[in-house]
């Protein structure tokens, strides 16, 4: 979910051309979410091969890292870890909702309406850690980093940012902001439409790119209080926020009393809606752990793996990966010849 907090954010739009060459950390499982939720058949069920295992999530893995390397953006995937205590709530608040579109969907397969199964079954995505063990070996037989983080991804993917090893973060979750990130990239989408939440249309979106100090420079706030005006409006650790403060207000009741965020908490009744300390969820956002073990190293495609993965174990069409594989063969030997260009 993140926090409800780009109402305040301004972005550019940018090109996926202005990425070429550039090192990018792809929030996974975003992406993988993204997948299952919106590469769906006609009445909502997900892609399965003849085995009934799913591979919604491989065909979106595949496809968008394929385009994306066709670019010539070198992407890494970073995977969230163990979940902070504080995340519990939240959890259970998800499974429930999980759960309640389970039982919509399956009375609406009994009265055989297929929009609103649709509707439904996009409700009741679950990323197994099956799933998540395969994406990890697609992505590394495409010859691309994988990072573990120890926590949250995004925390860790605006680390990676900060220590310049990558360029900058990919994610529609504004979470990765009140990490520092440095850059991040919301729609890194090559198609330019997305599926609206809980609904059936699409929207048309563009690439757009977020630069945490020029946000903070224009709100006339710093990273604290930026913090602050998150969980004054909700965070995946305090679920809405306070009601009736919205971006706007927490904003305002933040720039009214700078830093002083016990007078901000006070003011705004917190203790009337949550029993957690606010300082507790503002010290986890500030101190989520990341690690420096990682290596970032970009490497060929591996033609067989990625042919046992897709093709031997789910299915894919043969004709469909060689096509796929082809263009990024071309991608990779026009990046060689480019690089030996420099030597003459």
């Amino acid at each position: 979910m993140g926090t409800k907090i780009f109402q305040l954010i301004e972005s550019k739009e940018i090109k996926l051309d202005d990425l070429k060459g550039k090192k990018i950390a792809i929030d996974a499982h975003m992406y993988l979410y993204q997948f299952l939720t919106s590469i769906r058949q006609r009445d909502g069920t997900l892609l399965k091969d003849s085995k009934g295992q799913t591979t919604s999530h491989l065909v979106g893995l595949f496809s968008r890292t394929a385009k994306l390397l066709e670019k010539g953006i070198k992407p890494c995937y970073v995977f969230d870890g163990k979940a902070p205590d504080l995340k519990t709530k939240e959890r259970q608040r998800r499974k429930d909702i999980k759960i309640k579109a389970k039982k919509d969907y399956d009375k609406a397969m009994k009265d055989e309406d297929i929009e609103a199964m649709k509707k439904y079954a996009s409700m009741t995505t679950r990323l197994t850690g099956e799933m998540i063990q395969e994406a990890k070996e697609l992505i590394q037989a495409l010859g691309l980093p994988v990072i573990q983080a120890p926590s949250e991804g995004e925390a860790q993917a605006a680390y990676m940012v900060k220590k310049g090893d990558v360029y900058a973060l990919s994610t529609n979750d504004a979470d990765a902001l009140l990490y520092g990130v440095p850059r991040l990239i919301k729609n890194l989408s090559i198609s330019g439409r997305r599926k609206k939440p809980g609904q059936l249309a699409y929207t048309t979106v563009k690439p757009e790119m977020i630069e945490i100090t020029k946000i903070l420079n224009n709100l006339g706030v710093d990273l604290d209080q930026l913090i602050v005006i998150a969980i004054l409006v909700g965070t995946d650790y305090n679920y809405k926020g306070i009601k009736g403060i919205g971006p706007k207000k927490a904003l305002k009741l933040v720039k009214e009393h700078g830093k002083d965020f016990d007078t901000v908490f006070k003011e705004s009744r917190w203790s009337e809606s949550f029993e957690i300390p606010w300082k507790e969820i503002f010290d986890l956002i500030k101190n989520m752990p990341t690690t420096d073990d990682y290596t970032l190293e970009w490497k060929k495609v591996d033609l067989e793996a990625v042919k046992h993965i897709l093709h031997d174990k789910h299915d894919f069409t043969e004709e469909r990966i060689n096509n796929t594989l082809k263009k990024l063969k071309t991608t990779e030997e026009k990046s060689d010849q480019q690089g030996l260009n420099k030597f003459f």
